[in-house]
């Protein structure tokens, strides 16, 4: 099994005719993802060839849900055009909306996770990788040939130590990997993948990758504490970052010790979680914990 995305999933990819549209989409259809479609009114009615597979174009995503049955959709569009386009989403009634464009105003991912969330659409991103369940799906830019189905779910805000972490346990395999985005806002959070993987029967450990800024890991941590009795290993990047500097990747802003990487370690470990201190560290301890579970649960999870 997977969480959010599976081999039943039918996708479209919002803005498919465009340079990363194109490369994405091919990546998509040989990682096996089922792709209906693409989306872009000035190119309705056409159809793309990718290495011999045809994929219609439609106007609208409303249109593209009814002549396919798809319920995810893949955002590739510009920055000013990203709020309409999770909103036509939202409007469908697609059930999964993954926001790969980066630079989107705060603003405008305020509205639309908010809209798509009220309407029961649920946001990955923006600013992120997507998500992949080896094996089934791609939704997103992952590289599909770094990991192969397994028992590991993981989460991460980074979309470059999503990559990593799949390549250091590339021979035990993931579930689904999902990489929620750096942004100040969004969609999908920690705590969301976290209850999720608790709930698949065939997630047997959770990997939780953080970084600096904010206090979504110290949230996290919380739930970790009264919710997950699966076993959680984590990584929070950024133990080098200066503190009181603005960091690029996430807006992240350090003040005091709410926010650093050192605070987030401590929150996590006091719920039971083992934090590694760097990403093969962290893989190691993956590989040590699932060798020695035995059908209990994490040390100090709730019964």
């Amino acid at each position: 099994m997977a969480i959010y995305l599976t081999k039943e999933s039918r996708v479209l990819v919002q803005g498919m005719t465009g340079a990363e549209g194109m490369k994405h989409t091919r990546r998509m259809l040989a990682a096996g993802t089922d792709v209906a479609g693409g989306v872009n009114p000035r190119k309705a009615g056409r159809t793309v060839t990718f290495d011999g597979r045809s994929v219609p174009v439609f106007g609208s995503v409303s249109e593209g849900v009814e002549r396919t049955g798809a319920d995810v959709t893949v955002v590739f569009v510009p920055p000013a055009f990203a709020k309409a386009a999770v909103l036509e989403a939202a409007d469908a009634g697609i059930g999964l909306t993954v926001v790969i464009t980066e630079g989107i105003p705060v603003h405008d991912s305020v509205a639309f996770t908010a809209y798509a969330g009220a309407r029961g659409t649920r946001v990955i991103g923006p600013n992120c990788p997507g998500l992949i369940s080896p094996g089934q799906s791609d939704a997103g830019i992952i590289p599909p040939d770094i990991a192969k189905p397994g028992p590991v779910g993981l989460v991460s805000k980074s979309g470059t130590l999503t990559y990593q972490l799949m390549h250091e346990l590339r021979d035990t395999g993931f579930s689904t990997c999902v990489g929620i985005g750096g942004d100040p806002v969004a969609g999908t959070t920690h705590i969301d993948c976290l209850t999720a993987f608790q709930e698949d029967p065939d997630t047997e450990l959770i990997v939780l990758i953080g970084e600096i800024g904010g206090d979504a890991e110290e949230r996290a941590a919380a739930h970790i504490r009264d919710h997950v009795t699966k076993p959680v290993v984590g990584y929070v990047a950024g133990f080098t970052a200066p503190e009181g500097r603005t960091m690029g990747h996430a807006g992240a802003i350090v003040s005091g010790s709410s926010g650093t990487a050192r605070a987030k370690k401590e929150a996590l470990e006091a719920a039971g979680v083992l934090v590694g201190s760097t990403p093969t560290e962290t893989a190691r301890h993956v590989l040590a914990v699932l060798a020695g579970l035995g059908g209990g649960t994490r040390e100090g999870a709730p019964a």
